[in-house]
């Protein structure tokens, strides 16, 4: 049996969090023995891996003394655990499996995981270049866009291998069903004949949540939704309705005709337009990470911060004459390119190749 320890930055709600929830439980049910710890707090999704049989550990570190501390806590783990291979995700998560994996002696294979694309503009500069002079101790960096390997080679990162792993959607839970489509534009006082722009993203200036609503104030015969938490917050246009933070996202997308992403910086493969297209949604994103693969030619990418494109690609969406059949085109893409078995199955080649 293959020991995998992930090494994540925070369980929050997030694209990269719960991807590994999907992630690490598919790979239990194959016979991989998981573990995951949490750099910071475990978060919402601590509760999800543990409902699967997963072990959490929180490191909740929130201070330099308090990292040298949990980076002794962590050696612990791998000394007690013993695993067969180290995961990183994400900047901290990475720097902190990498520290971990060092202090403790052992022929444990140790991975970093990509998650994102210019994350410079975040203010993740300095991190970046700390985990550029140790991207050499990995085995193998392993990035979820090909748009975020290139910007960390671009920034110094020099791993001895590399390969990229699109994130995978289950396409048998984001699904259209019209039946609920029904029934949650009946919940949401959404008339029948409406067209829904749904945007599905925490409030975080990465997401440019301004930019969506610009344009939808642009396009007054739409519909729109925002989900995700701190969205109820949001100064909205009277087309758009905010619902905070869901976990039933998979029933929301299935009420919507179109997914929007407005991302101005930082997405790698994003998850809400891959869900939202796997739903039989129409994509419409900002050219921001690996957008022009993952829409292919089912959708539009525009340019990032720009709102009258954007308004005029949710609007030739709505118009469109055969927007039913874009719809299965864009479901179609995701069965057939982007399933999360076919994640799943990559990495549990790479964790068995040792």
């Amino acid at each position: 049996m293959t020991r995998v320890v992930h090494v994540i930055s925070g369980l929050d709600t997030g694209g990269a969090e719960a991807f590994l929830v999907q992630l690490a439980t598919a790979l239990k049910t194959r016979g991989f023995d998981q573990h995951v710890v949490s750099v910071t707090t475990p978060g919402a999704h601590a509760a999800n891996l543990q409902a699967a049989g997963i072990p959490v550990q929180a490191l909740n570190v929130g201070s330099l003394t308090g990292a040298m501390a949990a980076l002794g806590r962590l050696a612990a783990l791998f000394r007690k655990t013993k695993p067969d291979v180290v995961q990183g995700w994400m900047y901290y998560g990475d720097l902190f499996a990498a520290m971990a994996n060092r202090i403790v002696p052992g022929k444990r294979r140790l991975f970093w995981n990509l998650r994102a694309s210019n994350m410079s503009e975040g203010g993740y500069g300095r991190l970046i270049r700390i985990n550029a002079a140790l991207s050499g101790w990995p085995n193998i960096v392993i990035a979820n866009s090909q748009t975020g390997l290139d910007f960390h080679l671009g920034h110094g990162y020099r791993p001895r291998a590399t390969d990229v792993i699109p994130n995978g959607v289950n396409t048998e839970k984001f699904r259209p069903d019209l039946g609920e489509r029904a029934v949650q534009r009946a919940a949401l006082g959404l008339p029948n004949d409406s067209v829904v722009a749904i945007h599905v993203a925490r409030l975080n200036p990465m997401k440019d949540h301004e930019t969506f609503l610009a344009a939808m104030r642009k396009a007054p015969q739409l519909r729109g939704l925002v989900v995700g938490a701190g969205t109820e917050t949001l100064d909205l246009p009277r087309n758009v309705t905010a619902l905070g933070l869901r976990t039933d996202v998979d029933r929301l997308y299935r009420c919507a005709d179109i997914v929007a992403s407005s991302s101005a910086f930082g997405e790698g493969f994003s998850n809400a337009i891959a869900e939202g297209m796997s739903s039989g949604l129409v994509p419409v994103a900002t050219d921001v990470g690996d957008a022009r693969l993952i829409v292919g030619n089912t959708g539009q990418v525009v340019p990032v911060r720009d709102p009258d494109a954007l308004a005029e690609a949710l609007v030739k969406a709505a118009e469109c004459s055969n927007l039913e059949d874009r719809k299965s085109a864009a479901r179609a893409r995701m069965v057939e390119n982007f399933t999360l078995d076919r994640a799943v199955e990559r990495f549990a080649a790479l964790y068995d190749a040792g």
